[in-house]
């Protein structure tokens, strides 16, 4: 059934005609073009899809557009602001944390969301945090490194 959805998106409000039942990952990268989120396995397993929901980590193949009536959705794209990169997204480049860059976009929202829960995390809960965010490449030390960085800098 196609209702009338609003949300913020990236900063900005978004009004769209979809069907209620559509997933979020498909309305993010076919109807509005913002193709940083990834499908990987379509499941949730991977997180390859992450996006931020009201500041919370969440598998957009997983969430149906009803579920976004009225939410702030944060996408990889709307991460950088007046084109300047994040820092969880300049520690990624500067830590070579992204080799073939697939799983980047999950791996740096879900690392955002860890952090504005825990400004200061240990490796361990970095490790933990990360557990659910798949990497088939390795960089997975250098993901951390690239975390333990920008936790660092976006304190201050």
């Amino acid at each position: 059934m196609v209702d009338t959805i609003e949300f913020v998106l990236n900063r900005k409000p978004v009004r769209l005609q979809v069907e209620k039942d559509r997933a979020l990952l498909w309305v993010l990268r076919t109807d509005l073009g913002l193709t940083g989120t990834k499908f990987g396995c379509g499941t949730g397993a991977c997180g390859t899809c992450t996006v931020i929901i009201n500041q919370e980590a969440v598998r957009s193949c997983q969430i149906p557009m009803a579920d976004v009536k009225s939410k702030e959705i944060l996408t990889i794209e709307g991460l950088a602001m007046n084109g300047r990169l994040h820092p969880l997204q300049q520690a990624f480049v500067d830590n070579n944390a992204l080799q073939c860059g697939f799983c980047t976009p999950g791996m740096i929202l879900n690392a955002y969301s860890l952090l504005l829960k825990n400004s200061a995390p240990t490796e361990a809960e970095i490790i933990a945090g990360m557990e659910e965010n798949l990497c088939r490449c390795g960089s997975h030390i250098r993901i951390v490194q690239a975390i333990q960085t920008a936790a660092k800098q976006m304190r201050g």
